[in-house]
């Protein structure tokens, strides 16, 4: 099928599912997004254990806790000692020598749900944090990989900050 005739059949089959299907049914299967008027902000830190888990500064308290240090580290490998979670080949590490795309995989879909409600009963903060053992690789990584995966699937705002690596000004 060429895409003109994809953007033909597309608007049919949409009047055709609106005939078929109530508009209850067809927007629980629609991706809730956050517009300008969304006051959810998703507050995201990464940390290192050494020191302690941040605090919540919202007022609700809770939100999640995620600890990295299952993933292989690293910053034990000499070439990664000095890099972070930002960079390339540390990036390149994660992504193919760890189970990091899989255990980011699950935290998306749990982190997911209260987004998704949060977005739809107005709630203004969501605490996110990552740890590990030094707040420098796989912490950083994470932190990074939601922050990206929450923007595009729900358009929502994010308070981004990697504790250890802003307190040695590694990352601007």
């Amino acid at each position: 099928m060429s895409n003109k005739q994809v953007g033909i059949v597309l608007p049919e089959f949409e009047r055709l599912l609106g005939l078929m299907v109530h508009e209850e049914v067809i927007n629980r299967f629609e991706p809730v997004q956050a517009d300008e008027g969304t006051p959810l902000v998703v507050h995201i830190k990464s940390f290192s254990y050494r020191k302690q888990i941040p605090e919540d500064h919202s007022g609700n308290g809770g939100g999640f806790v995620f600890d990295c240090r299952g993933i292989l580290n690293p910053g034990r490998i000499t070439e990664f000692k000095t890099q972070t979670g930002r960079d390339k080949e540390v990036k390149d590490f994660l992504e193919q020598q760890t189970r990091m795309p899989e255990y980011l995989n699950s935290i998306y879909n749990i982190v997911d749900i209260s987004v998704e409600d949060y977005i739809k009963r107005g709630f203004d903060s969501l605490s996110v944090n990552f740890g590990c053992t030094g707040g420098q690789h796989r912490s950083v990584y994470a932190a990074d990989a939601l922050a990206r995966h929450l923007r595009n699937k729900f358009h929502v705002k994010i308070d981004l900050h990697h504790v250890e690596q802003e307190a040695k000004n590694w990352i601007n």
